[in-house]
């Protein structure tokens, strides 16, 4: 012992990690900033993700069994269980399939550090060490925000504290919303200027943050703060921290709106000097009709991968797994496969929310016979472009916009794919009704949008698809959230509005705003007016982005949630054989929304008794 140097106590052991070890040289940071990366949640898992199978827009058979392949967790939110003891789905202490969020924070602020530190990594360029530093600075700042949306006022995790912290200084605080906001934006801002504007690598690198990505996530948020859940929210008054300060405003403020426009139009004018634009189809090896180019045109701006309007494509697990749960088993060639689903199923308010052929709201539309919507129809050949010729099927199915048929599949549709068009027959004994336990559409609505058209089903279990990433933001987004702010920050009378807003609808084969509401809506000068504009983008943003997990949020931040949330899920009678007695519209649940408790996420319990700085939030 005596012999020996001093320092053999510092002798690293093989494979025991360190933070010096960690950040010893470029491949072994790139490795830590890969962690940053993974703690993301992933947003096309429905495990997951709460947008999903936490809402509305889909709908499952109850309860689910082990062999379904489907969470129970977040359903379990849709259906009013959530609680205090052991949240569901949480993002704060991970648990129920929820992540700690705050070991990402963590994790960003111990790579910052280091990096940030020119002294350290001697191998790491200039350039590379402020790239990842924007990188971490997003990343940092996306999990603020996602802990935002589903808490409301959070603490702010800046820095690390030390490992001698005491124990107050460990007892942290939640913040208002308007400072956590604040702090976002400016670590956003900051990532910004640090950020490549496009990826060049596009073999290796495609999915990492870009200056787009940033600007757009900063549009996001701005405008979710922007919005009556955060800006003024009065039902929150009594909600204030130990001195008194309310965690949410007390008054509406019109500015936010303004700066939230001013950074929708920033992002867009990147994006679009940047190259993207909407999705438009245009394979020219596939000769197809001019109804399904722009099925196509819809549903490949999801499905094909890094296509021209995705902005940010997210890769930390992919649209595969999704895909094999919103199929059926298509191929009366294949009846043995039993790798495909057809179990998320979209629910029956979804089928009512597509707007007419004539893009008006199905209840507007003067041409349109809402009233009889349930009655049985017989399709003709006119309609044969998107229901079987002669086919028996609910009125609600016919004459409805593009978007209404390449999101979703019914009892009579017809289901384009690479190699063929499929018949979708979903009456008991057809080749898509419930076979099992499991393993069907408990509406009788199946979700095409997010299958992608190269999903091909082989002999025994095997398939072959195009997996894609997962689409976090695209163009649109951008186009409808900028006409929203302008809307509300200065009204209809601002010209952009109906610009951008006429852009998704023509992608979408539809009529501009004004030539559908004048010609065709009971209620024509609508888009004339704030409330009635109002009502106009958010339908329109909830069809567009129909069941790529926006609606759950988008339903909050306008506070539409206790309304649309406290309503009964319905679906056809599936277990029928024949076309009367199937087209029954059948309880399924009562949906039950308690608001202003279910607007927020509980704390857990437990972590209120650890610090009791925390204030838990209200109806919890």
């Amino acid at each position: 012992m005596s012999s020996c140097k001093r320092d053999y106590l510092d002798i690293v052991p093989d494979n025991v990690a360190t933070i010096e070890n960690a950040f010893a040289n470029r491949n072994e940071a790139q490795k830590y900033l890969a962690t940053l990366y993974s703690k993301l949640p992933q947003e096309s898992y429905i495990y997951e993700n709460p947008g999903l199978l936490a809402g509305d827009e889909f709908w499952t058979y109850w309860p689910i069994t082990s062999l379904s392949r489907l969470p129970s967790t977040p359903q379990n939110i849709a259906r009013g269980n959530q609680g205090v003891n052991d949240p569901l789905l949480s993002y704060w202490s991970g648990t129920q399939n929820g992540k700690p969020t705050f070991i990402g924070i963590r994790d960003c602020n111990i790579f910052l550090e280091n990096v940030s530190n020119s002294d350290k990594i001697s191998d790491l360029t200039a350039d590379m060490r402020q790239r990842w530093i924007g990188e971490a600075q997003f990343l940092k700042a996306y999990y603020h925000f996602y802990l935002l949306r589903m808490y409301g006022p959070i603490p702010i995790i800046d820095k690390n504290l030390p490992i001698d912290a005491t124990t107050e200084e460990v007892r942290v605080e939640r913040q208002p919303i308007d400072e956590v906001v604040n702090y976002i934006v400016k670590l956003l801002d900051t990532a910004a200027s640090n950020l490549p504007v496009v990826i060049q690598n596009r073999t290796t690198e495609l999915g990492r943050i870009t200056k787009l990505i940033a600007l757009s996530t900063k549009a996001r948020v701005l405008t979710t703060a922007a919005s009556p859940l955060f800006n003024g929210n009065t039902d929150y008054r009594s909600f204030t921290t130990e001195d008194g300060t309310s965690y949410f405003s007390q008054t509406m403020d019109i500015s936010k709106w303004e700066r939230a426009a001013r950074a929708c139009k920033e992002a867009i004018e990147a994006c679009e000097a940047a190259g993207l634009k909407l999705y438009y189809f245009n394979d020219p090896l596939v000769n197809v009709s001019s109804r399904v180019r722009k099925e196509m045109d819809i549903r490949n701006a999801i499905g094909e991968k890094w296509n021209q309007e995705l902005i940010w494509g997210f890769t930390n697990g992919t649209g595969s797994s999704i895909q094999e749960q919103c199929m059926p088993r298509l191929d009366p060639n294949r009846l043995s496969n039993e790798s495909n689903f057809g179990q998320l199923a979209p629910s029956f308010k979804m089928a009512e929310l597509f707007y007419t052929k004539n893009g008006v709201p199905i209840n507007e539309d003067k041409t349109w016979d809402f009233g009889n919507r349930l009655e049985l129809k017989t399709a003709a050949p006119a309609d044969s472009h998107y229901i079987q010729d002669g086919y028996v099927t609910a009125g609600l199915n016919f004459e409805r916009e593009p978007r209404f048929y390449a999101n979703m599949a019914f009892d009579g549709s017809l289901w384009y794919m690479q190699n063929g068009t499929f018949k979708v027959q979903a009456k008991a004994g057809q080749l898509q009704s419930r076979k099992a336990a499991f393993g069907y559409s408990i509406t009788g609505y199946f979700t095409k949008k997010l299958v992608s058209w190269k999903y091909v089903i082989q002999d025994g279990q095997a398939h072959s698809t195009e997996q894609y990433p997962w689409p976090v933001i695209r163009l649109a987004d951008l186009y409808l959230m900028y006409a929203e702010c302008l809307n509300e920050w200065q009204g209809p009378g601002a010209a952009d509005i109906l610009l951008y807003l006429d852009r998704v609808r023509l992608r979408a084969g539809l009529p501009g705003v004004i030539e559908s509401w004048t010609n065709f809506s009971t209620d024509p000068a609508k888009y004339l007016n704030k409330q009635g504009l109002r009502s106009i983008i958010h339908q329109e943003t909830l069809i567009e982005f129909a069941f790529e997990g926006h609606r759950f949020w988008d339903l909050r931040r306008w506070k539409e949630a206790a309304t649309v949330l406290n309503t009964p899920q319905y679906g056809w009678d599936i277990e029928q054989s024949d076309a009367a007695s199937y087209y029954r519209k059948k309880l399924l649940f009562q949906q039950k929304f308690q608001a202003p408790r279910d607007y927020f996420w509980p704390l857990r319990q437990y972590d209120l008794i650890v610090n009791p700085n925390l204030i838990q939030n209200p109806g919890w």
